[in-house]
């Protein structure tokens, strides 16, 4: 009994993690810009697309992870170039890029559905961290996935300390602040833009490799994730102060993929994948929101 809840949770903790870089750039849009990005449905399978196409021709693992990253980043400009400089609606100029994205996602895979690697070499699959002791191996992933998932928080907490950080922030509470320190609303909307979406796509390269495959369909439901983890962890960590946001964010993408195994493990179906997080994300929010409403009447 022990053993399987323990193959459980070490499931659930590697999918976590390897969406948890996927939930820091949904933070940076919803939470810090405001700014319903469903875009993100179509650029963590970009990053999977590359990556596994990339990991076919024989370039390194890694070095597709960054390409991933800096082809994401321009995704999200293109998205905030739409709704900044075209006066296109926030939720309207995700939405064209999320559907463009399907396309071009098929052109880079050759107009296949799924490309496997499964026998290639990749950041969980290389000479190195077989030569690692048999007690290990089990747990390589999950170590791989959380030296990716802290080097991205840790960058991100420090860009959210400089000056272009706490515009970013700035852009998110109020425009104004931002207009009258002389400064282009609009282009720190993109760069905010173009930096989550890099994050995204960085995920959904991870992902790849660690699935072992690309499938297009494997963005369905990116955005509604992401936001769950971000909402369970900022609700869930909200009182611990010593905790930064971000940690809370990764932590809450690690909650929300426990709670999705063990509706997985009594009775439901992997098909009813979506089903349980659109019902996690409507309690984290219904609670959330209980919760606000008696602050107010306290008040």
């Amino acid at each position: 009994m022990l053993a399987t809840i323990w193959i459980i949770f070490i499931g659930a903790l590697e999918e976590g993690l390897a969406y948890a870089v996927m939930a820091l750039g949904v933070y940076i849009t919803y939470k810090i810009l405001d700014f319903p990005d469903l875009s993100v449905d179509g650029t963590f399978p970009l990053g999977a697309a590359i990556t596994a196409v990339l990991i076919t021709k024989g370039v390194s693992p890694v070095l597709t992870l960054l390409i991933s990253f800096v082809i994401g980043a321009f995704a999200g400009m293109l998205t905030g170039i739409i709704h900044v400089k075209f006066k296109v609606r926030d939720l309207l100029a995700g939405i064209i890029m999320m559907t463009a994205l399907y396309s071009i996602n098929l052109r880079i895979t050759g107009g296949k559905a799924d490309v496997p690697i499964f026998t290639k070499k990749t950041i969980f699959n290389n000479s190195f961290l077989n030569k690692m002791p048999e007690v290990v191996q089990p747990y390589l992933i999950s170590a791989v996935l959380l030296l990716i998932v802290i080097l991205m928080k840790v960058l991100l907490d420090l860009y959210l300390k400089t000056k272009s950080g706490y515009l970013l922030q700035a852009v998110g509470d109020n425009e104004m602040v931002v207009t009258s320190l002389a400064k282009d609303k609009g282009i720190i909307k993109i760069i905010g833009l173009a930096i989550a979406n890099a994050f995204v796509a960085l995920s959904g390269g991870v992902y790849a490799q660690k699935s072992g495959f690309f499938n297009i369909y494997s963005g369905t439901g990116t955005m509604v994730m992401g936001l769950a983890s971000v909402v369970i962890g900022i609700n869930l960590f909200k009182r611990v102060s010593f905790l930064k946001t971000t940690t809370a964010v990764v932590l809450g993408s690690i909650i929300y993929k426990i709670c999705v195994a063990i509706a997985i493990r009594y009775g439901l179906e992997t098909s009813d994948l979506k089903l349980i997080t659109a019902v996690l994300f409507f309690i984290i929010l219904v609670a959330s929101n209980d919760r606000k409403r008696r602050a107010k009447g306290n008040a």
